[in-house]
């Protein structure tokens, strides 16, 4: 049970430490990025 405990808590410490690090950042030239835009005060 000791042995199966500890694999789970390896798998979760491994699954958590998944992704990229720093904020996430839209795909493309930063010119052609719509959002997130200004709206119009109107």
């Amino acid at each position: 049970m000791t042995r199966g405990l500890l694999l789970v808590v390896l798998a979760c410490a491994a699954l958590a430490a998944c992704g990229r690090a720093g904020a996430p950042s839209p795909p493309g030239p930063a010119g052609q990025i719509t959002y997130p835009h200004q709206y119009p005060s109107e």
